[in-house]
């Protein structure tokens, strides 16, 4: 996809991409450590994540929560998650 996304991470610009099978680290705001405890956790494909987001009716403090349990994210990491499947669900949704 060959989109303007100014206001946004390249990471972000990146995963405006089908879904597909990209690792959980292919998120917004998950690095490799937060991506580590996702994986322990049982979320190693960024669909699944998304699956938690769509479960929380796109919720900004719910995903906030499943996020902090999930993986101890901070809340700009969250957000930046948060943003980037809402990015997501508007242009693949």
């Amino acid at each position: 996809m060959n989109r303007d996304y100014p206001s946004t991470s390249q990471k972000q610009r990146d995963f405006m991409e089908p879904m597909g099978d990209k690792l959980v680290t292919r998120l917004p705001g998950i690095g490799e450590t937060l991506g580590d405890r996702m994986t322990n956790a049982g979320y190693q494909k960024a669909s699944q994540v998304l699956g938690q987001y769509l479960a929380v009716d796109q919720n900004r403090q719910e995903f906030g929560h499943f996020m902090k349990d999930t993986c101890n994210a901070n809340t700009k990491q969250s957000s930046d998650c948060y943003n980037g499947l809402k990015e997501w669900t508007r242009e693949f949704l």
